[in-house]
């Protein structure tokens, strides 16, 4: 019998090659994507192409209101910001957020008897949020067997963040070898109708991994 495992699923090219990972390790994989007040539903659209495409046993999409309390240009009235990448941690960090959406996870997982948890957090190419460290990735999992009846009991919870430190180079490469189709994803922070506004953070990152393997597979083919 395969292993069962939940899979945060955003719509974004990070969760959907922590899908195909999921999937090429051998697990039953339950994705699991959440309407949280965000600035558009584009990526939860993109999520459920993702989910279809790469294949899931199940994808739950549920709705936490985090912009009930706002303090993110991502879930309140602040502007994103479009003029590069700056030091410290952006207005785009939502508080909290990969805390919930862990605990939600851990959640979904125990309830249908799942034992691991894969999450497409990265510690290299990111905007500097502090829940995207490997710290806070070993934290949670010390959590979840404690919090757990399932831990308490004896059985180990696993956080799986195969991204951890990896390049968004390394991401797509990795993706793209696993059959992910990436024009199904989508990355921006702000889009309008659907469409990236190439200014943002996420679209900068993006857009730049993309070129330099574009770059690469031009003077390999030279």
């Amino acid at each position: 019998m395969s292993k069962k495992a939940v899979v945060l699923l955003s719509g974004g090219l990070d969760s959907a090659t922590v899908l195909a990972i999921a999937n090429s390790q051998g697990y039953t994989c339950h994705a699991l994507s959440f309407h949280y007040g965000q600035r558009h539903d584009g990526e939860i659209k993109c999520s459920q192409k993702v989910a279809k495409s790469l294949g899931t046993e199940s994808h739950v999409v549920t709705t936490i209101d985090l912009s009930t309390w706002g303090g993110s240009a991502l879930t309140g009235d602040i502007e994103v910001p479009k003029d590069g990448c700056s030091d410290g941690i952006p207005v785009t960090y939502v508080p909290a957020r990969n805390t919930i959406f862990l605990s939600h996870a851990l959640g979904y997982a125990e309830a249908i008897g799942a034992f691991d948890i894969f999450i497409g957090v990265n510690a290299v190419d990111y905007s500097g949020y502090p829940d995207c460290r490997r710290e806070f990735i070993e934290s949670f999992e010390q959590t979840a067997n404690l919090a757990t009846k399932v831990g308490v009991e004896g059985e180990r919870l696993r956080i799986h963040a195969p991204l951890i430190d990896m390049t968004k180079v390394e991401i797509i490469k990795t993706g793209l070898a696993l059959g992910v189709d990436f024009s199904m994803t989508q990355s921006c922070y702000d889009p309008q109708s659907d469409v990236p506004c190439g200014q943002c953070d996420a679209c900068r990152i993006r857009d730049a991994a993309f070129a330099e393997i574009d770059c690469v597979a031009r003077n390999e083919d030279k």
